[in-house]
């Protein structure tokens, strides 16, 4: 798979899963949701696997990288399902667009990259500013959704700091083993949260929209979607991988209005925009000409 297909592919995947994700939680428990999306796609991953002779390494540096990756994989995502049920769907793309600028900042740590510049710590304030716009919108988000938020909070802080631990590792593994080894990780952590949570019982019901979603999250949002993402990580720097999340929120806020309902008020856009004009400054600032006449 090229590069450019692959980045392709993260893009769409990521703009349809936030309301996927909302549609699949609608009669399935969000964490049981999540547990069988990744069930789901380790077995057909593991299929594939043997179907293509791709071999699964399985020594201490591969791992080391798929336990990195779990924090994203379950981390990141079992914060996103059980969010879900407190905002809506184009919310939760818009705040994983603070993925970059988290990148960039573990990346100094954890990669020795180079400090921000200037103009990029005002992208991240603009960014910052347009997240604080929308959280006082009242129609968008009212108090029940509080843990929501907070629960993407930290599902964005564990997805950026997975891609940074994954860079790092360096473990040269094929992208579908990659996927595989992570998904298999992820299991245990979502069987034990759907334990401690009170063990809802699942309820499967092939006539409804969740049934469908969490089929269509196990095999394009987890299986393709991962190997994609995997496979542009090796090959391009954590915070240009992370860059997806400057296309995804505006389709994301587009589709959860017009096929879920969900309200689309001028303070959520002017909030998206901030957010999406940060990400734009923070990786294309060194491009103004302003800039390089003063220099």
């Amino acid at each position: 798979m090229s590069i450019p297909v692959a980045y392709l592919a993260v893009v769409l995947i990521w703009s349809t899963t936030p309301l996927t994700i909302a549609w699949s939680c609608e009669t399935i428990d969000p964490v049981l949701a999540g547990w069988l999306r990744m069930g789901i796609a380790a077995v057909l991953g593991l299929g594939l696997l043997g179907i293509l002779r791709i071999r699964l390494p399985l020594n201490f540096q591969a791992q080391l990288t798929y336990a990195y990756a779990s924090l994203g994989v379950f981390g990141a995502m079992c914060c996103t399902y059980i969010a879900s049920r407190y905002v809506p769907s184009g919310l939760i793309s818009i705040i994983f667009g603070l993925a970059p600028i988290l990148s960039a900042i573990f990346g100094m740590g954890l990669l020795n990259e180079p400090a921000l510049k200037t103009y990029r710590w005002i992208a991240s304030v603009l960014a910052f500013l347009g997240l604080g716009i929308i959280f006082t919108d009242d129609v968008a988000l009212g108090r029940e959704s509080l843990p929501g938020v907070f629960l993407l909070l930290l599902a964005v802080f564990l997805f950026s700091l997975s891609g940074v631990l994954v860079k790092r590792a360096s473990a040269q593994v094929h992208p579908l083993a990659h996927t595989v080894g992570a998904l298999l990780w992820s299991l245990p952590g979502f069987g034990i949260t759907w334990w401690l949570m009170g063990a809802a019982p699942l309820v499967i019901d092939p006539s409804s929209r969740a049934f469908w979603s969490v089929l269509y999250l196990a095999i394009f949002g987890s299986l393709v979607g991962f190997v994609s993402y995997f496979h542009v990580l090796r090959h391009l720097p954590a915070s240009t991988v992370a860059l997806v999340t400057l296309i995804t929120p505006i389709f994301a806020l587009m589709l959860g209005h017009l096929l879920n309902a969900e309200p689309l008020t001028p303070r959520l856009w002017q909030g998206c925009l901030l957010v999406v004009g940060g990400l734009a400054l923070f990786f294309w600032g060194h491009r103004i000409p302003l800039r390089r006449r003063l220099k």
